[in-house]
């Protein structure tokens, strides 16, 4: 990092001209073949653009300063990652960054944090997270990866599922059950693995779009030190809902559904649906949808810049804003007639667009960061108080 980007003092900056800056930087120096991607990127083609943002100092945003952060306002941080957005700049296999680190930042040892925090932000390690496994995916409370006690290390035996990018990371952070006589959330720790320790194995999932963006993790008499605990034994469940920081809100962000709605304003210019009364009235309606989307996501941004807390009812947010997404996607392969079926991208005009790509990215978004139906359930019962 130079000493001119050290010396920048983002609380004297407005928004404005921090989001500017934010701004000029992506459009001088994240290259354009990385950007709107309608599929999730590998570590490989987006590991330049991180090391860029690594050596500004811009990698961690919401990290203090001490820890190699920003140490920035939640309205810089949103308005950060709104530009990121803006540009189509994809998501990194940033667990490390938006999980992980504040984790340790607020629960780790000063040990563990001098260890893990500096080569989360070099990019030196990649993470990835092992919650999920066959039959406790929405019920993550029923995991049956077990961690039993051996001297000075954990033994940890079982599976994970739809591990996003294991086989571009080099660690994981994983809730394992070390007390099977307590009661399901009771029992959990918090572990962290290095993946390359002897007996864990990752085989790579392939999505319906044809891209390896997930995998099995297989965990055989692993062998992990004992104090790649976080926090205390047992109160993994702790750990695990402690992760729920800010970065909820942006899983309910109008960006994909806005991308969207501009590749289906393209399809129907180029197609000449625009002229048919029912698509014009179908497309009116996305467009209300989207507005209503943005608003809903300008006001639970304004609760944090307020420096207040979100309740469950950011959870409306995400249901409404994976529903939009795929709403518009099923359009959009509706709109493009034959070509909605091919694997591949068809010229528009000037232009070319893959459909099916952007279709099969809305498919996983109603489950991803809690389903719709888990979602529906918390806005039922902690919002609307109905009985369970």
């Amino acid at each position: 990092m130079s000493q001119t980007e050290l010396r920048y003092d983002y609380d004297a900056m407005t928004d404005a001209e921090f989001r500017k800056m934010v701004r000029d930087f992506i459009e001088a120096e994240c290259p354009a073949e990385i950007r709107h991607l309608p599929r999730r990127i590998r570590w490989r083609e987006v590991k330049p653009w991180s090391l860029k943002l690594s050596k500004r100092g811009w990698i961690a945003p919401a990290w203090p300063k001490e820890y190699g952060g920003m140490g920035m306002s939640v309205a810089k941080q949103i308005a950060f990652v709104e530009e990121l957005d803006r540009a189509g700049v994809p998501r990194a296999p940033d667990m490390g960054i938006v999980m992980i680190g504040p984790l340790l930042i607020r629960f780790g040892t000063e040990e563990q944090r001098r260890k893990y925090l500096p080569r989360i932000v070099s990019c030196e390690d990649v993470w990835c997270q092992g919650y999920s496994e066959p039959n406790s995916g929405s019920d993550l409370a029923s995991l049956r990866t077990e961690a039993v006690l051996d001297g000075d290390h954990w033994v940890v035996n079982g599976q994970k599922t739809w591990t996003t990018l294991a086989q571009d990371a080099n660690w994981i952070f994983m809730l394992v059950r070390t007390d099977k006589g307590a009661k399901k959330q009771e029992g959990i720790s918090f572990l962290l693995v290095d993946i390359n320790t002897p007996g864990v194995t990752r085989r790579p999932i392939m999505t319906l779009g044809g891209h390896e963006e997930f995998c099995e993790t297989f965990f055989d008499n692993v062998r992990v030190p004992k104090e790649n605990i976080v926090g205390r034994v047992n109160e993994g469940w702790t750990m695990a809902k402690a992760l729920l920081g800010f970065e909820r809100i942006f899983l309910g962000s109008p960006k994909l559904s806005q991308v969207a709605l501009n590749r289906l304003a393209l399809l129907g210019r180029a197609t000449g649906a625009f002229k048919d009364d029912r698509f014009r009235d179908k497309f009116t309606q996305l467009r209300l949808d989207v507005a209503d989307l943005t608003e809903t996501y300008a006001r639970f941004a304004d609760i944090l810049k307020r420096g207040e807390q979100l309740g469950p009812d950011v959870s409306i947010l995400k249901i409404f804003a994976t529903a939009t997404y795929q709403k518009i996607t099923e359009t959009m392969v509706e709109t493009a007639a034959e070509n909605g079926a091919l694997d591949e991208a068809a010229p528009y005009g000037n232009e070319t667009l893959d459909v099916l790509a952007h279709y099969w990215l809305a498919r996983p978004a109603t489950i991803y960061g809690g389903s719709s139906e888990v979602q529906k359930n918390i806005v039922a019962k902690a919002v609307l108080d109905l009985p369970g």
